[in-house]
């Protein structure tokens, strides 16, 4: 995803020297030297699209790019005495968005030229299909295909070639691909899952996964700053949590599903409410976005709930009027037939009040229970 770091891993003998490449180019980004000792980067080539985010492992060889972006999409390659390893690395555009909502996928053109043809592709299941595409002076959106998900939510801008899908569902999420020979970039498109919680309980984030693949590879995301949180690398059998980072804020709170990958939170606090972002890379990259509210013991009302409880709050004031009324019309009575002393029946009308009391709070906390539970 753009903004994040990805590592090319590769192994290293003592005298190995290593180099790395990088596009049709084949500029050198990197090499090493271990007989001497060197290591350096070349992050000033390409017009400085590299600079400050290479990193060489002094022990492995492996080369990290940090602060991704669609820029470093492409090939590289990793030669050395002994072996040639190659890389085709894709970098996606992380867009979260609420159901509902509108999203503009953007080409970073500022006007089309006369000769570009610029085409927007989104994948179902295996299948790659067409479903925009612009030239300078005509252009056409298929969108009355898959059982017309598309139909009347696509806009394109004439002027840069960007995309805008309107009253998004969870349909349309996914991958998406704008192209043309000046730019060619991928865009994973996911929706938010709301998820309220009490302070205190546990909450589990489900990939959807049922069982992971041998090369798959999970990383769990947290908040604005995108701070990693689990990750996991089938391939290696690696399954890693980072419970200290943010002041240990997640500490022995975390656990990963080892079959599914999916993450559960426990003893949840305030602190941990916020956004979830789950990337899943195999193949295929796909994006899964949780917004998590946390209510504490005081405050634990939603807009449904607090509307139930007034409900509840009324019919029981009602309830307690006519029982009132009802009671003292009866001991009225009653004192009349039986003259009975003042004093007693004050007592006992008391008595019963608050009886009557103890039953109503009862039967509110069940009926609040049962509406919480369903």
């Amino acid at each position: 995803m753009e903004g994040y770091s990805v590592t090319l891993n590769t192994e290293m003998k003592d005298d190995d020297q290593i180099q790395w490449r990088f596009g049709t180019e084949n500029s050198l980004i990197a090499e090493i030297n271990k007989r001497v000792d060197r290591f350096t980067v070349y992050d000033d080539v390409l017009d400085g699209r590299f600079r400050d985010r290479l990193k060489l492992d002094n022990q492995t060889g492996s080369l990290t790019i940090t602060n991704i972006t669609t820029e470093h999409t492409g090939n590289y390659k990793q030669k050395s005495n002994t072996v040639e390893n190659h890389f085709r690395l894709t970098v996606y555009v992380e867009i979260s968005v609420m159901e509902g909502d509108s999203v503009t996928l953007k080409t970073g053109l500022t006007e089309i030229e006369d000769d570009d043809q610029i085409q927007w592709t989104t994948t179902f299941g295996t299948e790659l299909i067409l479903i925009a595409e612009l030239k300078k002076r005509s252009y056409r959106i298929t969108d009355d295909f898959l059982n017309k998900r598309f139909r009347g939510r696509l806009n394109l801008d004439k002027q840069t070639g960007s995309l805008t899908i309107t009253d998004i569902t969870s349909e349309h999420a996914g991958v998406y691909n704008v192209y043309n020979k000046r730019v060619d970039i991928n865009f994973a498109l996911a929706l938010y899952v709301e998820i309220s919680v009490m302070e205190g309980d546990s909450v589990t984030l489900n990939s959807s996964l049922t069982e992971m693949k041998d090369d798959d590879q999970i990383q769990w995301w947290f908040g604005t700053e995108r701070t990693l949180i689990a990750e996991i690398n089938k391939e290696f059998n690696r399954f890693t949590v980072y419970d200290d980072v943010l002041d240990g804020r997640f500490r022995d709170r975390l656990k990963l599903d080892k079959q599914t990958g999916s993450l559960t939170i426990t003893n949840i606090t305030t602190e941990h409410a916020g956004d979830y972002k789950l990337q899943i890379a195999t193949r295929k990259m796909s994006l899964k976005a949780f917004r998590v509210s946390v209510s504490d013991s005081v405050h634990c009302c939603g807009p449904t709930e607090a509307v139930i409880r007034l409900v509840l709050s009324a019919l029981v004031g009602v309830a307690t009027v006519i029982i009132l009324v009802y009671d003292i019309r009866s001991r009225r009575a009653e004192r009349d037939r039986a003259h009975i002393h003042t004093s007693e029946i004050e007592l006992s009308f008391l008595t019963n009040l608050f009886c009557i009391f103890v039953r109503i709070n009862k039967l509110w906390l069940y009926m609040f229970i049962f509406f919480r539970k369903y």
